[in-house]
């Protein structure tokens, strides 16, 4: 019988890990999928380790929250002209100079938050804290790219990449909140030193570098301009739409505004258990509290890479929805951390399918050539929707404590399922559209 569970149990696992390491064996891939991964290690630390260092220094839970919010704000600016210069020139040629303008920031706003340097100080370096790679939307198009067609793997692919992204929470989460207790400059030191290694395992794999919209229209003997409009003609002619496509479709309208509502939230709750776990004497768990939510979302991208999914893709997206609003709507009934931390394990699996089912959005919304832009647009209102939550809460912290935060969160969490079906026919509609991952390069 023993032999019987463990052939079971190797069977399963064979379903689950076998896709994903066909994936991996592909030249190049390993190398720059957990580049990015590690490259991306600001988004889960810098977060953590600005509201930790601030409220030690300074004192105040409202400087924290609006340093984080223009931090946000600036990403929500910068995301979508990186994105575009992305496409337009290149990853590597977009990258390096990026990285650059992040290390020099980095230095500067740790060493300003440590010698107690005047609020003006922070805000003015905050800013150039989102001159961050788009990590994740780079990698995404290097998949597609290589999977171009291959439906079923491209959705395992993009699962994949949800498992590293989440993997990545799991670490970085409880690593800021740990290392920013002793020392901010240390959280800062380890974040910098993870995105010069990431970026040199990422950039270093150029044979699946795709091809930049210059490079494309230089092999055409065309501009770039005659070269998108071209694109854009056959993305109509694909979609069987009669006028002039537009980047700007009703369904990428509908699934940004769906984002900024998800970023409103989930921010607001990060600040209000942090100043739930501070009230408790237990600041020093809220990175593992935060890891549970990421470790559990990890393990839902694992299983839902692993199924090839006959369920329409906008059910599956408003499931996913459902469960995590709803979800973390409930923080507000709570009475102590480990409630909180259980929730999260619960509606953790429906996280990261949610993001998953996004990118998927994404292919039928917006063609090849655009992706990075596309992905950085849809990240952007996410930052513009988590500067407003976190904003918000600090407000209601700062006044009413961890429970005025947490009923900002309960708003903002049932808003943004209201906006979410605002927009349910652009949403079912664009998944009856071809993927444009079909259309000709």
């Amino acid at each position: 019988m023993s032999n019987q569970v463990i052939a079971a149990v190797k069977e399963a696992g064979n379903r689950i890990v076998g896709g994903y390491a066909e994936l991996l064996k592909m030249p190049g891939t390993a190398r720059y999928a957990v580049g990015a991964v590690i490259a991306s290690m600001p988004a889960p630390m810098v977060g953590m380790t600005i509201t930790i260092s601030v409220q030690h220094y300074y004192g105040s839970y409202s400087l924290a929250g609006a340093l984080t919010a223009t931090q946000a704000i600036s990403m929500a600016i910068v995301g979508p002209v990186l994105g575009k210069l992305v496409d337009k020139f290149g990853q590597r040629r977009t990258a390096i100079p990026t990285i650059i303008v992040w290390m020099i920031a980095a230095i500067s706003l740790i060493t300003s938050i440590t010698l107690r340097a005047p609020a003006w100080v922070l805000y003015c370096l905050a800013p150039f804290m989102a001159a961050i790679p788009p990590w994740g939307a780079m990698s995404r198009h290097r998949w597609t790219m290589l999977l171009k067609g291959d439906h079923i793997r491209t959705e395992r692919a993009l699962s994949l990449c949800g498992v590293f992204d989440e993997a990545m929470w799991v670490v970085g989460n409880p690593l800021a909140s740990i290392l920013a207790v002793y020392s901010g400059v240390l959280a800062f030191a380890f974040t910098g030193v993870c995105v010069a290694v990431g970026a040199l395992m990422f950039l270093g794999a150029m044979g699946t570098e795709p091809p930049s919209q210059t490079e494309l229209a230089r092999k055409e003997g065309i501009t770039r301009k005659e070269y998108r409009a071209r694109q854009a003609a056959i993305q109509a002619k694909i979609q069987g739409e009669e006028r002039k496509s537009s980047f700007w479709s009703a369904g990428l309208i509908a699934v940004c505004v769906t984002w900024f509502g998800l970023g409103a939230f989930q921010s607001a709750a990060s600040i209000s258990i942090i100043s739930f776990a501070t009230e408790e004497g237990m600041k020093q768990w809220t990175g593992f509290v935060f890891a549970c939510f990421s470790f559990s979302s990890l393990i839902g991208a694992l299983l839902y890479g692993a199924k090839s999914w006959a369920t329409p893709l906008w059910k599956r997206f408003y499931f996913c929805l459902l469960v995590v609003n709803l979800g973390i709507a409930t923080f507000l009934f709570a009475h102590n951390l480990w409630t909180i931390m259980l929730i999260y394990l619960v509606i953790g699996v429906c996280q990261s399918p949610t993001w998953i089912n996004g990118n998927q959005l994404m292919l039928h919304l917006v063609p090849p050539i655009r992706f990075t832009e596309g992905m950085a647009w849809l990240n952007a209102m996410n930052s513009i929707g988590s500067s407003a939550g976190s904003a918000i809460a600090g407000v209601f912290i700062d006044r009413y404590g961890s429970r005025g935060g947490f009923g900002v969160v309960t708003t903002l969490a049932l808003t943004s399922l209201v906006i979410a079906f605002v927009g349910f026919k652009q949403i079912r509609n664009s998944t009856e559209q071809p993927d444009l991952t079909l259309m000709p390069a």
